[in-house]
C-alpha cells in the first residue's frame, strides 16, 4: 500500500478544527467558504495567488468564480474526505491578501 502524505480527519476532529476557522463550514463532505471582492479583477487576482500557492503544495481547490465572488470547496479525492492537507490549504487561502 503506498504511503500517503495526508491524514483523513474524523468527524469530531473536523468539528473541532472548523469551529476555529473563520468563515469555513462543512457541507456535503467538503470544507467550503465564499469570498466577495469589489470587482472581477480583484476576485481573479485572489484566485491567481491561491493557484500559485496550491501548485507549490500540489493540492488544488475545487472552485468557481462569478463576477466578484469566489466559492471554494476543499476535499482530498484520494482520501474520499477532508484531510489535514485541506486544512493546510484553507489556512494558506485565509492568509492570502484579499
Amino acid at each position: 500500500m503506498p504511503q500517503t502524505r495526508y491524514k483523513k480527519l474524523s468527524g469530531s476532529e473536523l468539528d473541532e478544527i472548523v469551529k476555529n476557522m473563520s468563515g469555513w463550514e462543512l457541507k456535503d463532505g467538503k470544507l467550503i467558504k465564499s469570498f466577495k471582492f469589489s470587482n472581477f479583477v480583484e476576485a481573479f487576482g485572489f484566485m491567481t495567488k491561491i493557484a500559485l500557492e496550491a501548485e507549490k503544495i500540489n493540492h488544488h481547490p475545487e472552485w468557481s468564480n462569478v463576477y466578484n465572488t469566489v466559492a471554494i470547496k476543499l476535499s482530498t479525492h484520494d482520501a474520499d474526505g477532508i484531510t489535514d492537507y485541506d486544512i493546510k490549504l484553507a489556512k494558506i487561502i485565509d492568509n492570502t491578501n484579499h
